[in-house]
């Protein structure tokens, strides 16, 4: 399998498409005002120490001093005390014993600013690669929690074999579970570098620097992406070509030797139409080739995919044309998982097959599309219902919760009221407010169409409810209005 990655950079935004054979497998964007601090290593200065709180302010460079707790305050593990027994004791040691105004201290951002408040620090560094979490002031092996017991024991001996006698220590994140040895070996590799340029900027640079900022998404892209079936990594900014190159010669050769900077006339999205890719991902229909299609409908509990036939008729009976559209959406349904970034629980509806070596070629097909996944999943067999039911590990936000929000006419439920039932509403809210106050008139101020309905087909209701109540009703036409949004006045 053919992959290239090509890499369209703006000041504003750096968007990836991973591509295989020609067309668009995932998509991954970042926003330069979207980016984080967290991850980021600072030297920082102590502006001040505050006893009371048993916490201190410290200046980093931005805008407001950053909050460092005592609690957050790292130092090392006595001899033969254990890390857990180490951090208990932290408390013990009052603020103003471990830190002093004035003083130059390298800290983390652990938790982003928020309104007034400044970041949370730690001095406990840790950095983060692909496989592990490198732990440069401590000598821990841990291994994730999510990973089952029966495989820690083995994984930590393989982790301690590995990473040698140079110090520091790591933790294995839940992808490294499956890993070879050389790609722990080549991400321990990276995390030691990153470790040794972060204490060389320490004694260069002045109190207030950046000494690390964690991975931006193209620097991401060398580290993560690239494997032996990448062809060539393409960029169209001069800027960041070199910059990733120059990345890429320190950290990861081999992908920096597949670099090329894109110099054509016509935008690099543009030639594979990776745009008009995203606009259908976006969609709740994706066509199939052979006439069928797909529906996908993301909700916050779980994604449902519903396959359909459609238009397709081509094949010589019944069940061989549900067979070949069942077929056809395994491979569609794993792709669009991995274009849309969908996460968490996922439900296929595969249109029902009769014959049982049917249903297992399509289960089989659908799960070797999706081992193709660099992210995590799991797919069981046909429930009873005949549903597949699998798991795809969340990542991050999905391209549409990236994208989009919530659309305001209809508060993201898809669907707004009729008219008709908008002005039914009216009707009952003109009568609850006629029994409690008594205004002169009232005014319903709604959309082109309610309106619209109440002076013709309404008029005759409207009239018998204002001589009821004994009030005049008047209308105003708001096209700022959404359908479902009405104002009454009394006046």
């Amino acid at each position: 399998m053919q992959q290239d990655i090509l890499i369209n950079w703006s000041p504003q935004e750096a968007r990836v498409a991973v591509m295989e054979n020609g067309a668009i497998q995932e998509l991954h964007v970042e926003r330069a005002l979207e980016r984080g601090l967290v991850g980021n290593v600072y030297l920082g200065k102590v502006a001040r120490v505050l006893p009371g709180m048993q916490s201190a302010f410290i200046d980093i460079g931005l805008e407001r001093a950053a909050f460092l707790h005592v609690a957050d305050v790292w130092h090392p593990p006595a001899e033969g005390e254990s890390l857990s027994a180490s951090r208990a004791a932290q408390p013990l040691i009052p603020i103003e014993k471990q830190v002093f105004e004035g003083q130059a201290l390298m800290v983390q951002v652990i938790k982003e600013p928020i309104g007034t408040k400044g970041a949370r620090l730690s001095t406990q560094i840790s950095i983060a690669g692909r496989l592990l979490v490198f732990l440069p002031q401590d000598d821990h092996i841990g291994i994730s929690q999510k990973i089952p017991g029966n495989q820690r024991d083995e994984l930590r001996a393989r982790m301690q074999q590995l990473s040698g006698k140079e110090g520091g220590g790591f933790i294995l994140r839940t992808n490294g579970e499956d890993a070879s040895d050389a790609e722990l070996a080549d991400d321990i590799a990276y995390l030691r570098k990153a470790w040794a340029r972060i204490k060389d900027a320490s004694v260069r640079l002045p109190p207030q620097s950046l000494l690390h900022q964690d991975l931006s998404l193209l620097q991401r892209v060398l580290r993560d992406m690239v494997s032996e079936s990448t062809q060539t990594i393409r960029v169209d900014s001069r800027e960041q070509f070199e910059a990733l190159k120059a990345f890429g010669a320190e950290f990861m050769p081999m992908a920096a030797g597949k670099l090329q900077h894109y110099k054509g006339e016509r935008p690099i999205f543009d030639l594979f139409s990776i745009d008009e890719e995203i606009a259908k991902a976006l969609g709740r229909r994706v066509e199939l080739k052979s006439g069928g299609y797909l529906i996908v409908d993301q909700t916050e509990a779980l994604t449902t995919v519903d396959v359909n036939t459609g238009g397709f008729v081509g094949a010589r009976n019944f069940d061989d044309t549900i067979f070949k559209t069942n077929l056809e959406a395994a491979q569609a349904i794993a792709r669009q998982l991995r274009l849309r970034n969908l996460g968490g629980i996922i439900i296929v509806d595969f249109i029902d097959m009769v014959r049982e070596d049917h249903r297992e070629a399509v289960l089989a097909e659908f799960r070797k599309q999706l081992a193709r996944d660099r992210v995590k999943t799991m797919a069981g067999g046909f429930s009873q219902l005949g549903l597949v039911e699998m798991t795809r590990k969340r990542t991050r936000e999905s391209l549409a919760h990236m994208l989009c929000e919530p659309c305001p006419m209809c508060e993201g439920k898809g669907i707004v009221k009729t008219p008709r039932s908008v002005a039914y509403d009216i009707f009952r809210e003109i009568l609850r407010e006629a029994r409690q106050f008594n205004p002169r008139e009232f005014r319903v101020v709604a959309s082109p169409k309610v309106i619209e309905l109440f002076l013709d087909e309404e008029s005759q209701h409207l009239a018998g409810l204002s001589e009821f109540i004994g009030k005049p009703v008047s209308l105003q036409s708001e096209a700022a209005m959404g359908q479902q949004q009405y104002d009454i006045v009394l006046l």
